[in-house]
């Protein structure tokens, strides 16, 4: 190889690590200051909060978000390719999504699309919304192009292809309410029982991220008239988690029962679920 082969070579590597580099910075500046728009100064819980309160902005933004992202790095690649005589005209014809389907061999890039935008335009999902999707529970944190991300109570980000959502479920203000109600023997005090309860839950809640708020004592109740009392509990549970109230709880309530009271039966604990109406009082920490 001559001196000047080495130096068009030099001088065509150092144009694609440029436009590799420029793309790069772009990219970044776009995705900060969508997010500024859309969260002025706010990062971290507070930036997830404006999501929430602006669902429908947000979703929308973190497609055009993606269609910027997959645009500027498609054109750089053109350029890069450019440097080894890459013919630009034919390389851009295949912009359009069926070219891009057809070219790439990934004709499911057309099914992500349409249906990302179908379920954006349709409410089936907004950012912040916490669905059961493809088997899997999680707050939708983003819906793009290809994919559309999930975050689980453990922390993990869960990547679903758009084309494998096939049901959406959706759950009001992210949580499951379950409720439990545990009898109160003649020879106890209610309130003494409830107290002793709500020290129990609240070890639960220290040990299972599932349980997402303090769990609250709703007071000690009677079913109907002449009936027996229960002490009645409150914990907002992580959709799709409720076994850690109706085996993990219900089981340590049993056991101190029983150990209180000899005569005490499974039954007279009892685990039950409902929507939330307006009569509910739910935290703002619910969410």
């Amino acid at each position: 190889m001559d001196v000047g082969s080495e130096a068009g070579l030099l001088v065509r590597l150092g144009t694609i690590v440029a436009v590799a580099l420029a793309a790069h910075l772009l990219v970044r500046g776009v995705k900060a200051l969508t997010d500024r728009l859309l969260a002025p100064a706010a990062h971290g819980d507070r930036a997830a909060a404006a999501s929430r309160r602006h669902p429908k902005i947000a979703t929308v933004v973190g497609l055009l978000v993606s269609t910027a992202t997959f645009a500027v790095w498609f054109v750089a690649v053109g350029f890069a390719l450019h440097q080894f005589e890459v013919n630009l005209t034919a390389y851009f014809a295949t912009a359009t999504v069926v070219g891009l389907a057809v070219g790439f061999g990934s004709q499911g890039l057309v099914q992500d699309v349409v249906i990302g935008l179908t379920m954006i335009f349709t409410d089936a999902l907004d950012i912040g919304d916490t669905v059961e999707v493809s088997g899997q529970v999680g707050r939708v944190d983003r819906i793009g192009l290809r994919f559309t991300t999930l975050s689980n109570f453990l922390g993990q980000t869960i990547f679903i292809p758009n084309r494998n959502i096939a049901v959406v479920g959706r759950f009001r203000r992210g949580v499951v309410r379950a409720y439990v109600d545990v009898q109160v023997p003649e020879t106890e005090d209610g309130e003494g029982l409830a107290r002793e309860l709500s020290r129990l839950a609240a070890g639960l809640r220290a040990q299972h991220a599932a349980i997402l708020a303090e769990p609250e004592v709703l007071g000690v109740r009677t079913a109907g008239p002449g009936g027996w009392r229960y002490v009645r509990l409150l914990l907002l549970v992580w959709p799709g988690q409720q076994a850690v109230v109706e085996t993990v709880f219900r089981q340590r309530v049993l056991a101190f029962m029983k150990a209180r009271e000899a005569q005490f039966a499974d039954w007279m604990v009892v685990v039950s679920y409902r929507v939330s109406g307006p009569q509910d009082r739910v935290r703002s920490g619910d969410q």
